[in-house]
């Protein structure tokens, strides 16, 4: 299997090095490689290299620089899997892409469906759904995945976790958003469900994140409590909760945007394995290196 990976130097782009399947043939690029913003590099890369996958590992994240940033954000999120898609039609490959929880609005209180209609909130957001919808009319239904994911995080890169980490350490309290919910998923369980995708074929809109649900205070919490717990952390500081409007930032985020998982779960035939357990092995990891 012949797979062009973008995003190679991303936090979720070093797990799918690292747990790349042995019967792939890996083509990793990072920006300096594969511009994302280069619509004609996209498509260039795609009618040279012609790999059976495109997995679009690669985005613009940076949520509230997004605000000032829409032209940058929308070139990356959604004209270069537009440029994808469509030279994918052209050579006869499959696309996978890495979407957001942040297509939707968090005003029902519930998990969202993977088929229910995307309402983002800010630039990012809208980025992504746009993404999504020039994938969807650009490729056949049958050749294309969008694999929306929530939280991500690492052992490596920028992410909560290692914010979270660094100011633990440094300083005696902290104050934390609760009143978002979500849940946090870590880059190895989701490049495992990447991998899946490729392996069994999966099309149309698909939703993974680990189990359970959080908010962003509770994560910091277990975070401090874990990393403490493992040797990661000396010693941790108080974690205080306040609400979202305690904490104003450029860009307007979902309060609940929790995916339901379940029939994703069963078309990649992978359990579930909750946050907790997940940011457990992610510490044991850092403690190791």
């Amino acid at each position: 299997m012949r797979v062009l990976l973008t995003g190679a130097a991303g936090q979720l782009g070093h797990a799918l090095i690292a747990s790349a399947p042995p019967e792939v043939q890996l083509l990793a690029t990072d920006r300096r490689q594969l511009d994302l913003a280069d619509a004609q590099a996209c498509r260039d890369a795609v009618l040279q290299h012609r790999p059976d996958w495109v997995l679009n590992a690669g985005a613009y994240t940076a949520v509230d620089r997004a605000e000032s940033e829409a032209d940058q954000a929308m070139a990356v999120n959604a004209e270069a899997p537009r440029a994808l898609a469509r030279a994918l039609q052209q050579s006869g490959g499959r696309l996978l892409q890495i979407s957001t929880d942040f297509v939707f609005n968090g005003a029902q209180g519930m998990p969202y469906h993977p088929q229910q209609c995307r309402d983002p909130l800010g630039v990012y957001g809208a980025s992504k759904a746009a993404g999504e919808a020039a994938v969807q009319e650009c490729l056949d239904p049958e050749r294309c995945c969008i694999l929306r994911t929530s939280w991500v995080y690492g052992p490596v890169g920028h992410n909560f976790l290692r914010t979270m980490l660094r100011l633990l350490a440094e300083r005696e309290q902290i104050a934390v958003v609760a009143d978002q919910v979500g849940c946090p998923t870590s880059t190895a369980g989701l490049a495992q469900a990447c991998w899946a995708v490729l392996q069994r074929r999966v099309s149309g809109v698909q939703h993974w994140s680990d189990a359970g649900a959080a908010s962003w205070y509770d994560f910091a919490v277990a975070i401090a409590e874990l990393a403490v717990r493992g040797g990661v952390l000396e010693r941790s500081a108080a974690v205080r909760p306040i609400a979202t409007e305690d904490y104003p930032t450029p860009a307007v985020r979902p309060s609940y945007s929790l995916l339901d998982c379940r029939s994703t779960r069963d078309a990649l035939a992978l359990p579930p394995q909750h946050w907790r357990q997940a940011l457990a092995a992610v510490l044991s990891d850092l403690k190791a290196t």
